[in-house]
């Protein structure tokens, strides 16, 4: 509030607005939407309002990732549970703190909602613009960046993707209009100072570190180099399921090589106009045939689109140079996802809940200690795992599965 409050008062020069925690360091985004609430709030001095406000930002922020888990259908409803109740520290955020992040968190779910309904004409753009905007609110947001990319490539081709991707840049340049007149280095160098030193007292992830090597610009390289890495392996192996080279993604979606499906009853018969289906459907029905997966469960579409960007945000949190307290709501709704949607033999539910309960653990440790820190990695750690070796969504594909045993064809039916 303090803040923004210079910006209501007139202040256009980023290096100008501060408050008692520090220089305003957040984009225009952060600005603009604090500035409502500095209002709403009788320039905030209600704080029992903001709470109420951010109360039902929470539960709006729920009900988007509740819509993405059953686009999804990979997560056991008694997790749900766990996401509601169970963490004091998600709920700190929220309602006691008022952090920018959860701001920055709903917009970004709201946006893959918009992104799993396949409409990729306006839902790709308005995905991109949401992305953007909450860009502008935490520059965390970044994070899903990679695996955005990738989809974007992966359905436009790089010619294609370009238009979306300034749409992205153009919101930036829109948002920070005001402040980019006055003192462009001055906002440039605040909002988006990727180099900023982050103080040791507050991070929750390196304490077994000596101060010394956390402050130090070689292991910040070390771990860019480990965030690059990991991203690497993943569009490689787990993101990219072609046979093709990857670099095919460059390419126009219509010169790729198409997969030829194959040559079956199902097949021809769902391969049909839309008008069709439903007719075919029915005849399908009466004589024991199973309808393709691409026809009748668009799961695994909205599964892989969730796996890519959840396991993108998740490699940069393992690799961030500190995390703070009110950072844990950067991927908290994500980690159940990202345990059930890759089974695998090695982790049971029970072991996957109990990694839950310490990653809680770690949250709930102030000041964090070396032995809370160390946990943290290692459950991190047991996730990457499970990501590496576990069966990821791949895309839908055309052949079907076994059908059943067919049935007599009656009399209508011939």
């Amino acid at each position: 509030m303090q803040e923004v409050e210079g910006f209501a008062n007139g202040t256009f020069d980023y290096t100008q607005l501060k408050g008692d925690t520090g220089p305003l360091v957040y984009p225009a985004g952060f600005v603009y939407i604090f500035l409502g609430l500095y209002h709403a709030t009788g320039r905030g001095s209600d704080i029992r309002l903001a709470q109420y406000l951010f109360a039902g930002l929470y539960l709006l922020n729920l009900l988007l990732v509740f819509r993405i888990y059953c686009r999804t259908n990979k997560v056991p409803p008694y997790v749900f549970f766990f996401m509601c109740c169970a963490s004091y520290r998600i709920h700190s955020i929220f309602v006691l703190r008022l952090f920018n992040d959860p701001v920055a968190m709903a917009i970004l779910f709201l946006a893959i909602n918009f992104f799993l309904e396949e409409r990729w004409s306006w839902g790709c753009l308005l995905f991109s613009f949401l992305l953007s905007l909450a860009v502008s609110v935490k520059m965390n947001i970044l994070l899903f960046a990679p695996g955005l990319l990738f989809l974007l490539l992966q359905q436009f081709g790089l010619l294609g993707c370009i238009p979306k991707l300034c749409i992205c840049a153009l919101l930036q340049v829109v948002l920070g209009l005001p402040f980019l007149l006055v003192n462009p280095v001055g906002y440039l160098t605040r909002s988006f100072d990727l180099g900023r030193q982050f103080q040791f007292k507050w991070t929750v992830n390196w304490r077994f570190l000596p101060e010394e090597v956390f402050q130090n610009r070689v292991f910040h390289a070390a771990l860019l180099l480990a965030h690059l890495a990991g991203l690497g392996l993943f569009a490689l192996h787990r993101w990219h399921s072609s046979k093709e080279n990857i670099l095919t993604l460059l390419k126009d979606p219509a010169k790729r090589k198409p997969a030829s499906p194959r040559l079956t009853v199902n097949n021809i018969l769902w391969q049909a106009s839309p008008g069709k289906r439903s007719y075919a459907r029915q005849l399908g029905g009466c004589c024991g045939i199973t309808p393709p997966v691409s026809c009748v469960c668009p799961l695994n579409v909205s599964a892989r689109i969730v796996f890519i960007l959840f396991s993108s945000n998740f490699l940069g949190v393992c690799c961030s140079r500190s995390l703070h307290y009110q950072f844990y709501v950067w991927y908290f709704h994500t980690l159940p996802y990202l345990l059930w949607c890759t089974p695998t033999t090695k982790l049971g539910h029970m072991p996957k809940v109990l990694l839950l309960g310490v990653i809680e653990l770690c949250w709930n440790t102030y000041p964090s200690t070396v032995c809370s820190s160390l946990s943290l990695h290692i459950c991190h750690g047991l996730i990457l795992l499970q990501l590496w070796y576990g069966t990821a969504p791949t895309p839908v594909s055309h052949t079907p599965p076994p059908s059943r045993k067919p049935t007599a064809m009656s009399k209508k039916a011939q």
